[in-house]
Order: structure tokens, then C-alpha cells, then sequence
């Protein structure tokens, strides 16, 4: 086998953790709390962490560029994050509309992969994530509160209610802003501010 030639002919080490963990204590990575995540703030922070996905979008110099051949570039995270925002719609949807329905698998290296993610555009995937964002905020403060405990799995057997489903989802947008921005207080730029 003959060695890479290029950072495009290096993939990253596929993350095969099962990071349910993070909803029973704190990310010592990204500092975020995702299991105290007051269910009324969710749908705020997931608009706060989109617009902070899509400055980094249109604004970082190297959005393009790997820190290193086997890390993803802010732009392979960028992109990852708006199918983040499409899959936990179309999750929470199910949730919503079914009683205890199963998620598909998602191999979110492989979709890395074969949708090529380095390649895509910034200006596009910003777009694009707003419009997720949109859309999934929307579904979210249309949860009423007696509908936070209804349940669904992953096709690996994890459960999750509605709650822990958004809380899964919060830990994972905020996560990889500290993957790329290195701040390890990430969620307290998240603070919702009292109006």
C-alpha cells in the first residue's frame, strides 16, 4: 500500500465513541453540561451555535485548511454540523410524530467521505446551515412541555427521551466549536442573556 500523497488522501481516525456519556456528566473537553441544559434554553443555544458555525464559515481565513492531514478543517466540521442540524430534525420529527420509533443508522465518517466535505463550498454549507438551524429551532419550541419525555432509540439500542435527544444534540454542535476554535469554555459563550 503506498503512502498518501496528499492531505486529501489522508482521513481523519473514524470516531467510533459512544458519546451518550455526555449526558450524565460534564464535557471536560468543551465544558458543556449537556444533561443540565434547561430544556427552555435549547432552542437559543442551537440558534447561538449556528450563528457561531456560520461566522466561522464566512470568516476564517484557513476555513479550507487542516490544522493537521488527519483533523478535519473548520470548513469538514462546518459541514458535518449542518447534517448534524438536518438529522436531529428529521430525529426529533420522528420522536414527535411516532411513539418510540427507532432512528436509522447515520455513519457520519462515511457521509464525510463520499459527500466530500473538504470540497464543498463555505458560503453554501452557511446557508444551508442556517436554514437547518431554522427549521430545527423551529421544531424545538413547538415541544410542549408535557412531550420533553417522549422516547425513541438509536438503531444501536441507546435510548433517549426528546430532552436528552436536544441535550445529545447541543453537546455535539458546541463540542466541535471547541474542536475548532480550542476554547475549552465554549458553552459559557452560550450563556442566553436574560431580556
Amino acid at each position: 500500500m503506498s503512502a498518501p500523497t496528499s492531505v486529501a488522501d489522508v482521513e481523519p481516525e473514524p470516531d467510533t465513541k459512544d458519546w451518550t456519556w455526555v449526558l450524565t456528566r460534564r464535557c471536560e473537553q468543551c465544558g458543556l453540561a449537556a444533561g443540565e441544559v434547561d430544556p427552555a434554553t435549547i432552542a437559543e443555544r442551537a440558534f447561538v451555535a449556528a450563528e457561531e458555525w456560520v461566522q466561522i464559515l464566512r470568516s476564517s481565513p484557513a476555513v479550507s485548511a487542516r490544522p493537521k492531514p488527519d483533523v478535519w478543517s473548520p470548513l469538514e466540521y462546518g459541514v458535518h454540523v449542518r447534517d448534524v442540524y438536518r438529522i436531529f430534525d428529521k430525529r426529533l420529527a420522528l420522536t414527535m410524530a411516532e411513539d418510540e420509533p427507532t432512528f436509522e443508522s447515520w455513519d457520519q465518517n462515511q457521509t464525510a467521505i463520499e459527500e466530500r466535505y473538504g470540497q464543498q463550498d463555505p458560503e453554501v454549507v452557511a446557508e444551508e446551515l442556517e436554514a437547518a438551524a431554522t427549521t430545527f429551532i423551529a421544531r424545538i419550541k413547538a415541544i410542549r412541555p408535557d412531550q420533553w419525555g417522549r422516547r425513541a432509540r438509536r438503531s444501536d439500542g441507546a435510548e433517549f427521551t426528546a430532552l436528552t435527544l436536544c441535550q445529545y444534540f447541543l453537546h455535539d454542535v458546541i463540542h466541535h466549536l471547541w474542536d475548532v476554535t480550542g476554547q475549552q469554555d465554549g458553552a459559557a459563550s452560550l450563556e442566553v442573556e436574560a431580556s
